[in-house]
């Protein structure tokens, strides 16, 4: 299996800073081990989370401890802390749950195409991938994590979020053309010698530009799903709204 994903290791603050920017220190640490946790299918000990940020073992307990007196994290029998229900509300409540109306409509389009289809969204000046669907009929599969993020002037998706907004001064070709047909298939632009799909969805404002994509290492797999993506892209415009 091919990935692609965010660097690990990396934690972020909300405008996609590195951990650390100025703001508060001990809310900054919080976040840090807060997306640590969050991001680890096994859990992370205390002093796996005060070596990955820098901080002595005291003070993770400290923020663990916090965090999970507010049920984001719960402490194991194995003494590793893990994702708590609260969590799971609170990445609900992102963008009226976007994430869990869209995954039925994406796990049936990757599962018919053979291929992983994401959801993505513009944020700032960055595309972030909301909901990624790997097909489960499928062994060998090109994917990226959700919660990856890219330039938003790069890759199929990109491309598809831009055109979906109001034209620029000096905007790409490419942009133009996909406002103008409602898709766009790009080459090598995220990862060499990938092919990418994007259809844009239409939402009312003040949501996000929102697109599906579809990435391949096979140029006939993208061109041969275009139809499929864009009744999905259909299909999730009268469900988002």
């Amino acid at each position: 299996m091919t990935r692609a994903s965010a660097a690990p290791g990396r934690h972020l603050t909300p405008d996609g800073a590195a951990a650390g920017a100025p703001g508060s220190q001990t809310l900054a640490r919080g976040l840090s081990a807060l997306q640590l946790v969050a991001s680890s299918p096994t859990g992370m000990t205390v002093a796996q989370v005060a070596d990955d940020i820098g901080v002595h073992r005291t003070i993770a307990y400290r923020l663990l401890s916090t965090l999970a007196s507010f049920r984001f994290v719960a402490k194991g029998e194995d003494g590793r802390y893990r994702s708590a229900a609260a969590l799971a509300v609170l990445g609900a409540s992102f963008d009226n749950n976007i994430r869990t109306l869209a995954v039925p409509t994406l796990r049936s389009l990757a599962d018919e195409l053979g291929t992983t289809v994401s959801l993505l969204v513009a944020e700032g000046d960055q595309q972030v991938a909301v909901a990624v669907m790997v097909p489960t009929n499928v062994f060998y599969q090109l994917s990226f994590h959700e919660g990856s993020r890219y330039p938003l002037d790069r890759g199929a998706a990109g491309i598809a979020l831009l055109a979906g907004m109001p034209p620029r001064p000096g905007e790409r070709e490419l942009v133009g053309e996909a406002r103008h047909r409602g898709w766009v298939i790009t080459h090598g632009e995220i990862e060499p010698n990938t092919y990418g799909l994007a259809v844009p969805v239409r939402r009312r404002p003040p949501s996000p530009p929102t697109c599906i994509n579809l990435i391949s290492h096979r140029e006939d797999v993208v061109h041969d799903g275009r139809e499929s993506v864009i009744k999905a892209a259909n299909e999730l415009s009268a469900i988002l709204g």
